[in-house]
């Protein structure tokens, strides 16, 4: 050591700091010379004479690019600024800092303390300017060079992509081949379940009903276990994001997208920091190579899918919502005419109902309003007379849909007992290799056994059951569906999502406009295929309803009124299962207040004059039961009359005294029976006053 290189003894009282560091986790765990060669360091500093020496290697797998928060390098210059340290002694300037603004800062406060720096090429002090002028130097070339690799780097790799051969990460369902490239995973099963996404999303037009339809079929999806790698899967209850990540990946389209993602910079405490993972827009992705490798689907699928996706999740100006299951059948479907902007469902009333507007807070004022009610009736009317006439071949085509899903789900099924089939196989050779001796292992394979067993089973129940389903749940009868599309329509089991699917299916917009003066609301529907139709429906006036009373219920009161109280009358109407406009049953009280409204006269008991009698009057004036009554009516003996089916019967007073009905009711009505001459009866017949 020569006079210039001695340190003065006040700096040798002060500590020595040895900085160490590497930039990523991967260098910490490969390049371990260079870790000893940092940690060599400290024979360096007791060298030069210090006598305290501290290690610091905090930053051990961080980069000194000024990106990413180093405390060791926060620690070494709290260390400066509190005077205890002599000298700082690093491998090279790159491994303090990658950047002048921590690097001159850094020189900046050595240069404060008079503290020196040290590398394997010498010793400087920052207080002088031809050694601050070599220091900074190195750093701008530290910096630079940081520069230079990464550019390099990264053109290296977009010059590959660009020819598709950067080998990056692929999803699921596929996998680099050693000799031919990117192509399909080797697993039929896995295949399957990819398609079956595709196909369900082909089907349904939604991710989130796409995920609900799989996991009521209890569909399993890959996991990968081992990383990066995607050579072993754990098969796991599909999720939300397994299937939207299947949809909107390219690369099941065939093609080869490199730079999807960027990164974004943001000052965070006086620092860069940078976020990765940013999607980037379609326009805007670094490389896209379509029909670089097969695919699932073709890419004008791969487009069709995304369009239905961005619809579902923002309903833009233009896009069609997919069927939710919500009361309105024409929510998303409706355009309007003035102003082209898509209009909204609201639901008002005690009992909601729909309404189709167009407002929105942002662009004032309301260019239209009426109700959904009307307007989806019309519609329904109208898809299902466009239908009628295809309605035989529409359901030889659901009966073949019918039957590829039930096929989808079996081949699923065995896919999966295949593969239990196998683990089982796989666990019991395992076990019999096992030595019998160490009991250790042993019990684990015998354990991991049965459960392949176990999930045989299973399997093969669940294959029981697709193949052979419930008997509660009868087939589609589709040939019925096609006579009568009216009741097919209105069955009880269709829900509102399922008339939903299949208005879309026929129509792709509809735009709406109202005629104020004549009250109307006019639809112009574009079908599939270019036709075009349009319908006009009468808006409702002021106070009218769809609760109105059935022209049948109207017919029944007017011609029960004048002869029957309104509780006959409320009896018969519930007796033939009519109801009120409000769906309810009726009582004395609402047959009266409908008479009011509609002007009908009401029975009054005064007005009778004894000519017509009803079944209890009769009874009451012969001294019989009702159930004699209707005995006699029912055997035509006692003429009676009834107004309409179910209603009361009226018996003329006049007819009470006819021979027959005597006849009727002076007879014992004894079992009937033949008399046979000489033949002894079996009972003996005891007189009024009794045996004797």
């Amino acid at each position: 050591m020569t006079n210039i290189d001695r340190l003065p003894a006040l700096l040798l009282n002060r500590k020595a700091v040895v900085y160490v560091r590497q930039s990523t986790q991967t260098q910490v765990q490969m390049n371990l010379e260079s870790q000893r060669r940092q940690y060599e360091l400290v024979e360096e500093a007791k060298r030069r004479g210090f006598r305290d020496i501290e290690v610091i290697d905090d930053d051990l797998g961080r980069s000194a690019s000024g990106m990413v928060a180093r405390p060791g390098f926060e620690r070494l210059v709290a260390l400066l600024c509190a005077g205890e340290v002599g000298a700082v002694l690093c491998l090279d300037a790159s491994r303090l800092a990658r950047n002048g603004r921590d690097w001159h800062h850094l020189l900046e406060l050595c240069g404060l303390v008079e503290a020196r720096v040290i590398d394997l090429d010498g010793l400087y002090d920052p207080c002088r300017p031809n050694d601050r002028l070599l220091l900074g130097m190195k750093g701008s070339i530290s910096e630079f060079e940081l520069n230079v690799l990464r550019t390099r780097m990264l053109d290296a790799a977009r010059g590959k992509a660009h020819r598709g051969e950067l080998r990056i990460s692929v999803p699921v369902g596929y996998i680099w081949h050693r000799e031919v490239g990117l192509g399909l995973d080797p697993s039929l099963r896995l295949q399957e379940v990819i398609r079956l996404v595709f196909a369900r999303f082909r089907e349904l037009g939604s991710a989130r009903q796409v995920l609900l339809s799989l996991r009521a079929e209890q569909v399993h999806f890959p996991r990968p276990s081992d990383g990066r790698t995607l050579t072993h899967f754990d098969w796991t209850p599909i999720r939300y994001r397994n299937v939207i990540s299947v949809l909107k990946n390219p690369f099941y389209a065939g093609a080869y997208a490199y730079g999807k993602s960027g990164k974004q910079t943001a000052i965070v405490d006086g620092r860069a920091r940078k976020s990765y993972k940013h999607r980037k827009p379609f326009e805007e992705w670094d490389v896209l190579l379509k029909e670089h490798h097969e695919g699932y689907i073709d890419w004008a699928e791969f487009e069709r899918n995304q369009k239905q996706l961005a619809a579902n999740a923002y309903g833009k100006a233009g896009d069609v919502k997919s069927g939710r299951g919500g009361r309105a059948l024409l929510a998303g479907l409706l355009a309007c005419a003035r102003c082209g902007r898509r209009l909204s469902v609201a639901y008002t009333g005690r009992i909601p109902q729909p309404v189709y507007r167009c407002d929105r807070f942002d662009m004032p004022p309301r260019c239209m309003r009426f109700g959904g009610s009307r307007v989806d009736a019309a519609i329904a009317r109208e898809i299902v007379r466009v239908v009628e006439p295809m309605a035989v071949e529409a359901a030889l085509h659901a009966e073949q849909m019918h039957m590829d899903v039930l096929n989808e789900q079996r081949r699923i099924v065995e896919l999966e007992l295949q593969q239990a089939q196998y683990e089982a196989t796989l666990a019991e050779r395992r076990y019999a290799a096992c030595d019998p001796d160490n009991r250790l292992i042993a019990a684990q394979l015998e354990k991991n056994w049965e459960t392949a067993l176990r999930r045989v089973q299973t399997c093969q129940a669940r294959l029981q059951s697709v193949c052979t389903p419930a008997s509660d749940i009868p087939t589609p009868d589709f040939a019925g569906l096609a006579e009568d599309l009216h009741a097919a329509w209105n069955a009880p089991g269709v829900t509102t999502r399922t008339r939903q699917q299949l208005v879309r299916a026929l129509i792709v917009d509809i735009v709406a406009d109202v005629d104020e003066t004549a009250r109307e609301v006019i639809l112009t529907i574009h079908w599939q295929g270019g036709q075009h139709s349009q319908l006009r429906i009468r808006k409702p006036k002021s106070g009218e309803h769809g609760c109105c009373t059935s022209d049948e219920a109207l017919a029944v009161i007017r011609s029960m009124a004048t002869r029957w109280s309104d509780q006959d009358i409320a009896a018969s109407l519930n007796r033939m299962g009519i109801r009120t406009g409000q769906g309810k049953t009726w009582t004395a009280h609402r047959v009266s207040s409908l008479r009011r409204v509609r002007g009908i006269n009401a029975y009054r008991s005064a007005q009778k004059n004894g000519e017509w009698l009803t079944m209890s009057e009769a009874a009451k004036l012969l001294g019989v039961t009702n159930h004699v009554i209707r005995r006699l009516i029912k055997d035509r003996i006692l003429p009676a009359e009834q107004v309409m089916p179910d209603a009361p019967w009226q018996i003329r007073a006049s007819d009470l005294h006819t021979e027959a009905v005597g006849a009727a009711l002076t007879c014992k009505h004894r079992p009937c029976r033949n008399d046979v001459a000489g033949q002894l009866p079996m009972f003996i017949e005891v007189s009024e006053g009794g045996a004797q």
